[in-house]
């Protein structure tokens, strides 16, 4: 069962773990504005300056009217890779496990 999807009046931010990554695309195809392919063939997020953040564990904010777009990413990604967390307190994984810290979800 998958978590509910965030609303787009919640402050959601979003990082995903290269190790996992697959390269798909499908974020990227979902959400240009927040997902960008980088030339090693992995995804990594993008600030609102329009900058791939490529650090470890970089988070974005997400754009309210990107909410839909950026769950749909998370919940769809074959790498189970994006995760997101919802408001202050709550952690939510859109495709793979609760992963608050951006590192490696299995540790």
């Amino acid at each position: 069962m998958k978590p509910s999807a965030p609303q787009p009046d919640d402050d959601v931010d979003v990082w995903i773990d290269q190790d996992r990554c697959t390269g798909d695309g499908l974020c990227a195809q979902l959400a240009p504005e927040v997902f960008r392919i980088n030339i090693d063939g992995l995804a990594y997020v993008v600030g609102d300056d329009g900058e791939m953040r490529e650090a470890p564990g970089a988070r974005v904010r997400a754009p309210a009217k990107l909410i839909t777009e950026v769950w749909e990413s998370a919940v769809d990604c074959p790498g189970e890779c994006i995760y997101l967390a919802v408001g202050r307190d709550s952690q939510v994984a859109g495709g793979g496990p609760s992963n608050p810290t951006g590192g490696d979800p299995e540790s």
